[in-house]
């Protein structure tokens, strides 16, 4: 009797990360439905914070009680070391992101209303504010959360919808340039759909081939059926295809640009950092858990994809004159040098060094992200933020410590020493080197030399350039974005001066790669 009641609450235990968010996440739609129209912030607020706080506490304590030797949930989520600092962070990252979220200014009054048209006047006018994207945001969380632990395709690709259906909906909601930010969520809608069906196609044929959808079934599998690797190859390639759409990799990185400057900006410095950090949960779940035995077939096909991503994100950043679709293609190298990190898969040894590299990487860049994303929330013209490259003239005279801020988060992208992005590629470099990835490492640091160009050219803009009479202002920050920058430097600054507890912690995160 003992045992029939005591496994549910472990279970519980270990799932209750993922329990906290969803439940806030239904309080929060109840919260919709009946509360009045002028209470639901000063109730969405406090619920999405204390939810995501208490889903970071629970987190940590199943980490302090000891690690499960096997999945839970039947053997759909894997709670382990690699499970659980990513949860860590994605919770860390979406508080942060909240404190941005939390700027009324940046989301449509009343989403319904047609662009332009008297009734979104009239929302205006009224005061009216979209509360919505609280519950929203909750259920995305607990989507990547889910997307990043499954240990099972099906749960996945559940994980994968409940993630992106919301940020489907977030990506429409801009207060200005609607027809902009409604392009934006049609287009991230649509590419995802396609991705998605290629995920579920190539699930099916994956089943086709082991039998089962479970990780660590289709692993066993692979040393044991014959006769139908063209099922397999092709259920592989399908699957990847789905997944590297979620990162940005070349050449499924087209949604990237248009879907980080249509939304609003809070969205974008959300999806720029969590979104990344739960797709790659997901690559190494599939990649070394169900397909490692499988390495030498699908790792060239990686090479290629990581050297085109990473070519292809500095180069097109170059030519970009719009200061969120530069940074969408930054995002895009640097899924690319992570991709370097996917590679290193050999001995147990290069194992824990590529994936505690990863997830100290994630770490570092995640905290960054939502930093640049938050100064551009600041500077802004009469038609809302200040997009263009050229309104960025001169903002060091203007406000030289915004300015110097800016510049701070673009040399740790860069990956300049003293900087947490300097050690975060260190490490990445390094265990692609112990993999024997010396080649790609080499296009690795070409590249980021390539993407040092655009970054310096934005600094020498910012100081060295003469402000125009007409140049945009510097709006006076709400006590969360000012938090939210505040973090975000103090994390970049400590992750480059003093980063070994961190990466500590993703060593201890790593050490026994991932449960099966």
């Amino acid at each position: 009797m003992n045992g029939t009641i005591q496994a549910p609450t472990i279970e519980y235990a270990l799932l209750s990360p993922m329990l906290v968010v969803f439940g806030a996440a239904i309080i929060g739609v109840l919260v919709e439905a009946f509360a009045p129209r002028y209470l639901r912030k000063s109730i969405h607020v406090p619920l999405t914070l204390l939810a995501l706080v208490g889903a970071f506490a629970t987190t940590i304590l199943t980490a302090l009680n000891g690690l499960p030797d096997k999945p839970a949930a039947m053997g759909a989520v894997a709670v382990d070391g690699p499970s659980l600092f990513i949860w860590g962070i994605i919770l860390i990252l979406a508080f942060v992101s909240v404190l941005l979220v939390n700027d009324d200014e940046q989301f449509v009054a009343q989403a319904a209303a047609v662009p332009g048209s008297a009734d979104e006047e009239e929302a205006v006018r009224s005061g009216f504010v979209q509360t919505e994207v609280y519950p929203l945001l909750l259920f995305a969380v607990g989507g990547m959360l889910l997307f990043a632990a499954a240990n099972d395709l099906l749960v996945m690709f559940v994980g994968l919808e409940v993630m992106s259906l919301p940020l489907y909906l977030l990506c429409g909601l801009a207060r200005r340039r609607r027809l902009l930010s409604q392009e934006a969520s049609v287009k991230y809608f649509l590419l995802g759909a396609f991705s998605s069906a290629f995920f579920l196609y190539g699930m099916a044929l994956v089943y086709g081939y082991a039998g089962s959808v479970d990780l660590k079934a289709i692993s066993a599998a692979l040393g044991t059926v014959s006769g139908q690797d063209t099922l397999l190859f092709i259920g592989v390639a399908l699957l990847g295809v789905g997944l590297l759409f979620k990162i940005g990799a070349a050449p499924f990185q087209a949604w990237k640009p248009d879907v980080y400057q249509g939304a609003p900006t809070a969205v974008t410095a959300l999806m720029a950092s969590t979104v990344l950090v739960a797709a790659f949960g997901a690559v190494l779940r599939v990649f070394w858990v169900a397909l490692g035995g499988l390495e030498w077939n699908w790792q060239p096909v990686m090479w290629g994809v990581a050297i085109l991503t990473m070519i292809v994100g500095a180069i097109l950043a170059i030519t970009q004159t719009d200061i969120k679709r530069m940074l969408a293609y930054s995002s895009v190298a640097h899924a690319g040098f992570l991709l370097t990190g996917v590679i290193a898969i050999g001995t147990f040894a290069q194992n824990t060094q590529a994936l505690s590299a990863i997830l100290f990487y994630l770490a570092a860049y995640g905290f960054t992200t939502v930093g640049a994303f938050a100064i551009v929330t600041m500077v802004r013209d009469a038609g809302g933020e200040a997009g263009h490259l050229s309104r960025w003239a001169g903002l060091g005279k203007r406000s030289p410590v915004l300015a110097g801020i800016f510049a701070f988060f673009l040399l740790a992208f860069a990956g300049i020493p003293l900087t947490s992005g300097f050690f975060g590629k260190y490490a990445v470099f390094a265990a692609a080197v112990s993999g024997g990835a010396l080649p790609l490492v080499i296009v690795g640091v070409v590249s980021s030399a390539i993407a040092a160009f655009f970054y310096v050219r934005v600094i020498v803009l910012m100081f060295f350039s003469e402000p125009a009479a007409d140049g945009p202002t510097i709006a006076t920050p709400t006590v969360g974005t000012s938090a939210v920058v505040a973090l975000a430097a103090a994390a970049t600054v400590v992750l480059g001066v003093f980063p070994q507890p961190v990466l500590d912690l993703a060593d201890q995160a790593a050490s026994a790669l991932f449960i099966r």
